[in-house]
């Protein structure tokens, strides 16, 4: 039966309105996983530029190091050139005033024929000479009399012994040893009874 009104009956129009609301919530349903894969793709670029932004703050981190520590090489290579160069300043600054005296000693032996003048002016060189290394750390090894030592001493020859009680010792000295503080720097050459 046809309405008089020409409207659509009670049971379609209920129908109409089901499919409305279905399709309304199809629609909302298909807008909401649009926006739920919109806001992951979001996320994932924000959680991208974030992993960006720290690898390259890390990057600057290393290279700003890496430069750091090359500057700090280079300068403890250019330190330890000048240490090397320099070293021996302070040894040669007190030598400078020996070599002056004996410069002084052979102008003044020129003209002198006195032998004991020369001698005695050696002497006082030597003194200062000996007087200044001693500052500086260096000392001689005592050797003569002493029993042989591998460790400060080098044999050049063995003698026989005149007796039982130099066997082992030190009977002559060819050449002084020396040491600068606690380390040998020149062996003692020495001859040995046996």
């Amino acid at each position: 039966m046809k309405n008089k009104d020409n409207s659509v009956p009670e049971e379609n129009s209920d129908n109409l309105e089901n499919t409305e609301q279905s399709d309304i919530k199809t629609d909302t349903n298909e807008t909401s996983a649009e926006n739920t894969d919109n806001t992951e793709k979001v996320e994932k670029a924000d959680s991208n530029k974030e992993l960006e932004l720290k690898v390259s703050e890390l990057n600057d981190r290393y290279l700003r190091l890496y430069s750091e520590f090359d500057n700090y090489r280079k300068r403890t290579m250019k330190e330890k050139l000048d240490i090397i160069k320099t070293a021996g300043e302070d040894v040669f600054k007190t030598l400078l005033p020996v070599v002056d005296d004996f410069e002084r000693a052979i102008k003044a032996n020129e003209n002198i024929e006195d032998v004991k003048a020369i001698k005695e002016g050696i002497q006082l060189i030597y003194n200062k000479f000996k007087g200044n290394i001693q500052q500086k750390g260096l000392v001689a090894l005592e050797t003569i009399g002493q029993t042989f030592d591998a460790d400060t001493m080098e044999a050049i020859t063995h003698v026989p012994a005149a007796d039982d009680s130099q066997k082992g010792k030190v009977v002559d000295e060819v050449e002084k040893g020396y040491k600068l503080g606690d380390k040998v720097i020149r062996f003692a050459k020495v001859i040995v009874a046996q």
